[in-house]
């Protein structure tokens, strides 16, 4: 299993449109693709423009080729790409220890 964290920040003021159309895009884009096995959406307390989206992929290929590399994904940046006030930085992890 392999982590996505992308480190999103948005245009200031448009946090409660993002929060609709980022849970737009997940849902309609991002969770249908192969490889996909969950994220979770964080938004910063102390700094109301930065998000969080990790994203659970089964390989990094699923990821960097299969979303990347698809029609789908420019569907997702035309969702949620008019709000950012940068472009996000992306990395990968893998897992190293879990509990629960």
């Amino acid at each position: 299993m392999i982590l996505e964290l992308a480190d999103l920040r948005i245009q200031p003021g448009k946090q409660a449109e993002f929060d609709l159309a980022i849970r737009r895009g997940v849902a309609e884009v991002i969770s249908k693709s192969t490889g996909y096995l969950g994220h979770q959406i964080n938004h910063c307390i102390e700094t109301p423009e930065r998000y969080v989206l990790m994203v659970y992929w089964a390989t990094l290929e699923n990821h960097t080729v299969d979303f990347r590399g698809s029609e789908t994904f420019a569907t997702w940046r035309a969702i949620v790409g008019p709000y950012f006030a940068a472009p996000p930085a992306v990395e990968h992890f893998n897992l190293l220890e879990k509990t629960r």
